[in-house]
Order: C-alpha cells, then structure tokens, then sequence
C-alpha cells in the first residue's frame, strides 16, 4: 500500500485522483483498488482500508434531464 493520507482525510471521498492510483482494475465486476487500499465500486460508492462505507453519490430523480 503507498503512503497517502486515506481519502476522507482529504476530499470526504472515495477516490482522491491527486493522490491515490488504481493498482488492480476490475471493470467487468465493476471495481477498482487503489493504492491506498480502498475499494471504489462503478456507482460511486467506496469501501475504506478500515472497513468504514461511503454510500454511493447519486443525484435526486428530479435532477435528471428527461428525454425530448
């Protein structure tokens, strides 16, 4: 693991993409572990190296463009 500050000590997010890199990609499960330990999920969601969850960050239906 490298030696980054865990991401909630930076941003509050899952993937702080100034410090921690992807060391194993896993697109067709729809995964990634950084350096750093932590584990970001496609939908935005995150599992830290402590084990604590960032929920994932999705926007309000409402907020959503509707076709024309």
């Amino acid at each position: 693991m490298c030696s980054h500050p865990t991401p909630t000590q930076t941003t509050g997010r899952p993937a702080d993409s100034r410090a921690a890199h992807v060391v194993a990609a896993h697109p067709e499960q729809g995964w990634d572990l950084l350096c750093d330990g932590t584990i970001v999920f496609d939908d935005s969601g995150a599992l830290l190296p402590d084990g604590r969850v960032l929920a994932p960050h999705r926007l309000p239906v409402d907020a959503l463009a509707a076709a024309a």
